[in-house]
């Protein structure tokens, strides 16, 4: 069974902006708060991915690889708007980072995401991480389709 052991944090700053960044346009057939079901196409590749409920930082994960005219079609299926972004990664300390600037609907909203080995591994946070949204789910990818951070009450006074 794959696992995914992710920790979230909002960024603060603009050190990140120097890597690239290339474009995600995502969308979910499910969004089960016990599973999710995620069409996601990066410029010319696309995956299924399957992940299973929270618990902590820790959910199961599976990730295939589709044919691109499949997930073209996919998308098109897919309950509520599509989440598009521009993704970084950056490698900081021995980890690699991945920053998601949100666009449309949720353009403000900048999120860096770590993968470990545990959910209590140590880390070095660089300069542009601020707080810690692992456990609000809100931030969830599949929440921002149905409720984008541009609805958010404070949003605005954040961005």
């Amino acid at each position: 069974m794959g696992i995914e052991i992710e920790r979230k944090f909002l960024v603060v700053g603009d050190a990140w902006r120097a890597a690239p960044a290339l474009a995600y346009a995502q969308g979910y057939l499910n969004r089960d708060k016990q599973r999710t079901v995620r069409v996601r196409i990066v410029q010319q590749q696309a995956w299924l991915t399957i992940k299973g409920a929270n618990a902590g930082a820790v959910r199961a994960e599976f990730e295939y690889p589709i044919p691109l005219p499949d997930a073209q079609q996919l998308l098109a299926l897919c309950d509520g708007p599509l989440v598009r972004k521009l993704r970084r990664r950056i490698e900081h300390a021995g980890h690699t980072w991945e920053i998601d600037e949100f666009q449309g609907d949720n353009a403000g909203l900048v999120v860096a995401e770590i993968e470990l080995p545990a959910e209590d591994a140590a880390f070095e946070r660089p300069e542009w991480v601020g707080a810690e949204v692992t456990h609000d789910p809100r931030y969830f990818n599949s929440n921002l389709a149905s409720a984008p951070y541009s609805t958010w009450p404070d949003a605005r006074s954040r961005a």
